[in-house]
């Protein structure tokens, strides 16, 4: 009877404790649902159930993360937000507006944020001078990836120079294989726009038109430049390519199907959750004629306003997590991205994070750091959209060159 006693109770309290550990859970609402992304999110997964804090998960499909913000609107309209939300840019700047976010000033002072995070990222995670959420990473768009191995045997290497990388692709369409992996939809086409407005004029050039949105470089023969080097590229693309997702693209590429894909640094997150090694399986070097500008964007977590003491405190486990160094290194060396602190050691990274760390104190110093219009760090979300739909509906041949430039000058004017 005692053992019986003693046992039940040991069950009893081991309930207990169970219930009293994930007495407050994180409900994250996020996009990320890649293999590659998966194993990425996992990292603060583990952190946070090491800390006694539940983790509730609410995956929302979709790489650029638009079903996701309908997804928040819904919930915050219902009015049962979620305790954490990844979200990027103009987004969370909204939100603030909103009042709807909570303050992590506090956490933020006591581990010295201001000073490790680049001045161009604590643009979208402050608002009022108010810390509003943690950043995970850096991210940047006018990256290519590039099967080593298929390289080799069409006998091409890396191209430095815009006409290397068309001569490049068109070696590789006429071996058979696909140049250009990509997905057709319309953020992926406005990353692929990103680079090429770097490769055309540089950071400079990025910034008048589309932030500052000057009709001078919205109009210019560069912007004309632009629309017929997106051209050139749809030539390489395959008839397949509409409404692909963009890790099926870089599947493509770690396959061997295709040679090339311009895409963000997620997609490295694929070839090495593929056990590919940067340097030996694939290559990733900036689209030619980028090199030494940036195209930026965070994926950052926005704390939402919450009522208890206990969710406020799980709040700020969360955030103190994100933006600790050992993850910062963890979880950026599976996302494929690089830390969004500037204090972190290179040499535990791979190649390809080296060469982004270098590319972002680079451009950082010489002002050659843009927020990419691609994933809302160039424009709020109405002016992003606006561009989305001209570029994508040039891309798939609603309209020429010429007629492009004069839609994406009237469409970011408008607004």
């Amino acid at each position: 009877m005692k053992t019986k006693f003693v046992k039940k109770f040991a069950i009893a309290g081991a309930l207990m404790a169970a219930t009293a550990a994930h007495a407050t859970d994180v409900e994250v609402l996020h996009w990320w649902t890649s293999g590659g992304e998966a194993a990425a999110l996992n990292v603060l997964k583990e952190d946070l159930q090491s800390q006694s804090i539940g983790w509730t998960d609410m995956p929302v499909a979709g790489g650029g993360g638009e079903a996701a913000m309908t997804t928040l609107r819904a919930r915050v309209t219902a009015g049962n937000p979620p305790t954490a939300v990844q979200m990027l840019g103009y987004d969370i700047q909204d939100w603030a507006a909103e009042g709807a976010l909570g303050n992590l000033n506090d956490i933020a002072a006591a581990e010295g944020w201001n000073d490790v995070v680049p001045a161009p990222l604590q643009n979208f995670a402050k608002y009022d001078g108010n810390w509003i959420s943690a950043p995970v990473n850096i991210h940047s768009d006018n990256w290519v990836w590039a099967n080593k191995a298929v390289l080799d045997e069409i006998g091409v290497a890396q191209p430095h120079t815009w006409d290397e990388f068309v001569a490049a692709m068109a070696a590789a369409k006429a071996a058979g294989k696909i140049a250009l992996a990509h997905g057709g939809q319309a953020w992926q086409e406005m990353v692929v726009f990103d680079g090429i407005v770097l490769s055309v004029g540089g950071a400079d050039f990025y910034r008048e038109a589309l932030i500052e949105r000057k009709r001078s470089a919205l109009e210019s023969d560069r912007m004309l430049e632009v629309f017929k080097r997106m051209e050139t590229l749809r030539s390489y693309v395959d008839e397949n390519f509409s409404g692909r997702d963009w890790n099926l693209a870089s599947s493509m590429v770690i396959n061997g199907e295709a040679a090339f894909q311009i895409m963000g640094d997620w997609a490295k997150g694929e070839f090495i959750n593929a056990g590919k090694v940067p340097g030996e399986d694939f290559l990733c070097f900036r689209v030619p004629g980028s090199e030494g500008s940036m195209t930026f964007l965070a994926d950052q977590f926005a704390m939402f306003n919450v009522d208890s003491a206990e969710a406020k405190d799980a709040q700020a486990k969360m955030a103190s997590a994100i933006m600790a160094p050992s993850f910062q290194i963890a979880f950026n060396q599976v996302k494929g991205s690089v830390p969004s602190r500037t204090d972190i050691d290179r040499s535990v990274f791979d190649i390809c994070a080296q060469k982004g760390m270098a590319d972002l104190a680079y451009a950082n110093a010489t002002g050659g750091l843009v927020g990419s219009l691609a994933h809302g760090h160039g424009q709020p979300a109405a002016l992003k959209n606006a561009a989305y739909d001209v570029v994508t509906a040039h891309f798939n041949g609603e309209f020429d060159a010429a007629a492009a430039v004069e839609e994406l000058s009237a469409a970011l004017e408008s607004m």
